[in-house]
């Protein structure tokens, strides 16, 4: 039986939301802030991968979005037609929409604020990064440093997902826990990109987890609402200060690796990491190369 205990789940009340998080590691230690993506329960930062951070001498903390397992869920706000929001986008219209990604960085301040916390090191996946790019842009005082995974800037130019990635993030919701599981292991599959039998054989307790904890299709529809409202956001990436690692998986079928080219072009100054086996999920197999990546810069920016 494992010694080590599980984390004690807190809620923190910011920004006008509550924000359910975790905390490993020891509070005397640098702060590192992870934020997920898009439609994605803190569960998303693995609860070893959290501890495995932790271990290079970091207090480490997950949460769960606004919309999204046992934070707030926003269902007094409409649910948006993410395909009409596209077609706004596309013809120049700023859609409007409940929240933005900046009251979602807004509200990662907030939970810094909740903690005592002056300055984190962030680290953002897929939308996470996104968020993580406006505390850089709009809140760069409480940033130690930032890495950004699997995100994008937001210039509709790029190369968009493919086909397979596209149907899944816009596939009809499950009405129940089994069509659930057999999506949620469809979509593991096509987002992982390659063979990962360790991963394979965990995806039913990871999707059971998931929609017993706080599946929540309605905030994922407003969240994709507020990636699409937000924009590009290359022009203001260009006077971000905050010392930035950029890390993208080569075969990532959901955001394209130009995604995280562009990205780290954007960002003065910026390192650019490409993985060539990571897709658009973290697998038991990258691991190493992504904490041991995400460590090494801390480490830099703090010497």
């Amino acid at each position: 039986m494992s010694d080590i205990s599980p984390p004690l789940p807190s809620i923190a009340h910011v920004n006008g939301v509550n924000l359910c998080h975790e905390t490993f590691g020891d509070p005397s230690r640098p702060a590192m802030l992870l934020v997920m993506g898009l439609g994605t329960q803190m569960l998303g930062w693995d609860e070893m991968f959290c501890r495995q951070l932790a271990g290079h001498g970091y207090f480490v903390i997950r949460f769960d979005n606004r919309d999204i397992g046992k934070s707030t869920w926003l269902d007094h706000e409409d649910v948006p037609n993410p395909m009409a929001l596209f077609a706004k986008a596309a013809m120049g219209f700023k859609p409007k929409v409940p929240y933005t990604l900046s009251d979602m960085a807004a509200d990662a301040v907030g939970l810094l604020d909740a903690l005592g916390i002056a300055k984190a090191h962030v680290v953002g996946a897929s939308m996470g990064g996104m968020i993580g790019q406006m505390m850089a842009i709009e809140h760069p005082d409480r940033m130690l440093s930032f890495t950004s995974i699997m995100s994008t800037t937001g210039d509709a130019k790029l190369p968009s997902a493919n086909p397979e990635a596209t149907a899944l993030l816009t596939a009809k919701p499950a009405t129940g826990k089994d069509e659930f599981l057999v999506f949620y292991k469809r979509l593991m599959t096509t987002l992982r990109a390659g063979s990962f039998p360790e991963d394979e054989v965990l995806d039913g307790s990871r999707g059971s987890a998931a929609w017993e904890r706080g599946h929540h299709p309605a905030g994922s529809a407003r969240q994709l609402a507020a990636i699409i409202a937000s924009g590009n956001r290359t022009k203001a990436l260009a006077g971000v200060k905050v010392p930035t690692l950029v890390i993208h998986g080569r075969p990532d079928p959901l955001v394209p690796v130009e995604g995280g080219m562009a990205t780290a072009a954007a960002i003065p100054g910026a390192k650019l990491l490409i993985l060539e086996r990571m897709g658009h999920a973290f697998p038991l197999a990258v691991w190493d190369d992504v904490i041991g990546a995400i460590a090494a810069h801390a480490a830099e920016v703090e010497r």
